[in-house]
Parts: C-alpha cells; sequence; structure tokens
C-alpha cells in the first residue's frame, strides 16, 4: 500500500477527484474507477502517470507487470488499458485490495490477478514467474524501495532486459538500484521523484 502523507495541493495538480482514478490512455480511456478512503493511500497523479506512460510508450504492449505496492492500481490499470498481457498486483492493505480486485470486474479485465499479502514477502521468495515491466512505489520515508528492488534482482523476478519503474520521496538521497539496472529516464514532480530503470 501506498501509505504516504498526502501531498500538498500543487503537488496533487492534475490528479483525479478524491476518491477515483481516472485512466488517461488505451482501450479505458476516461475511465474512473473508485478508490477505497485507505489512510495515507495516495495514487499516482495524471500529471506523473502521463509521464511515466510517454517513457513506456513502445514497451507496454504485451508486457507482463508486476505491481509491487499496488495501493489503488492506477499504474496497473493504466498498463492494461494500453494493452499489457497480464498485471499481478501486490496489495498489503485488505480492503484497498478488494477495491481492486473490484475495479478489475468493473473494466471486466480477465488479466489481472490481485495478491493481498506483503510485496516484501512476495518478492523475497524464489520467483514463480518473471516480468518484463514492474512498478516498485512503496510508501514514503520507509527505506523500502531499494530492499525491493534488491529482492527482484536476487530472486530472479525479472526478464533479461525488464524495465522497472521506481518511485520515491523526492529528497530520499538513500535510494540505490542494482549494480547491472541502467537509468533510462528520471525527472522529480512536485514531491515524488521517478526514475526508469532497464536491468543489463
Amino acid at each position: 500500500m501506498r501509505g504516504r502523507k498526502k501531498p500538498t495541493k500543487s503537488a496533487n495538480k492534475g490528479a483525479a477527484p478524491s476518491g477515483q482514478i481516472r485512466i488517461i490512455g488505451g482501450q479505458h480511456r476516461g475511465r474512473k474507477l473508485p478508490v477505497h478512503d485507505v489512510v495515507g493511500l495516495r495514487p499516482t497523479t495524471d500529471r506523473v502517470k502521463e509521464t511515466v506512460f510517454n517513457w513506456l510508450m513502445m514497451d507496454v504492449r504485451d508486457a507482463k507487470v508486476l505491481d509491487c505496492f499496488a495501493g489503488a492500481g492506477s499504474l496497473s490499470f493504466e498498463a492494461l488499458s494500453r494493452f499489457a498481457s497480464h498485471a499481478t498486483m501486490v496489495e498489503l492493505d485488505n480492503r484497498a485490495a478488494q477495491q481492486l480486485t473490484a475495479n478489475a470486474e468493473l473494466l471486466k479485465l480477465d488479466n489481472a490477478s490481485i495478491v493481498n499479502t506483503d510485496a516484501m514477502s512476495f518478492v523475497g521468495a524464489a520467483a514463480t514467474t518473471q516480468y518484463d515491466l514492474v512498478f516498485v512505489d512503496p510508501p514514503f520515508n520507509k527505506g523500502l524501495a531499494s530492499v525491493c528492488c534488491e529482492k527482484l534482482e536476487a530472486n530472479a523476478w525479472l526478464e533479461s532486459n525488464a524495465l522497472i519503474y521506481v518511485e520515491v520521496e523526492s529528497d530520499n538521497q538513500d535510494f540505490s538500484a542494482p549494480d547491472n539496472w541502467q537509468v533510462l529516464k528520471e525527472k522529480k514532480a512536485g514531491q515524488v521523484w521517478c526514475r526508469l530503470y532497464q536491468r543489463k
């Protein structure tokens, strides 16, 4: 779950109204999905999503997606709208996971899996499949991003040229990625710092 402090008004510019997320591209473009009122939940804003999926424009179709801290599922549902082959959404909070399931049913998706468990435990186990595209967008100020990325690499969750999107707080000086990940894109937007890596 993205259990973060709520962003300032300016940082949230371009987001869907409180209580919902909006799909901004693909076959479900314009659809709005309800978001459960979970304390600290911060769906990725439309502005950040637009940047991320511009980066991923040529890479989403047919991709197997893993969303490690799914929260409201904003990134996963966007990827599925843009014809990703499958998305696995890992979410610890039970109510948020139930809402992800309900929203997948609302969109009539048969290629979304919701796993109601701790992301660190999930990626800490030996991989059962490999993913082409992974979203790592953990709660702020808990030091989870670096450890999650290390586990993804160590436990063989990634395809050989996988893309990994990482989103952390903009003042985070501690994040580090595995040595064999190359930075392709980078941007700071309000309270968030975004990077797209490719595994080499």
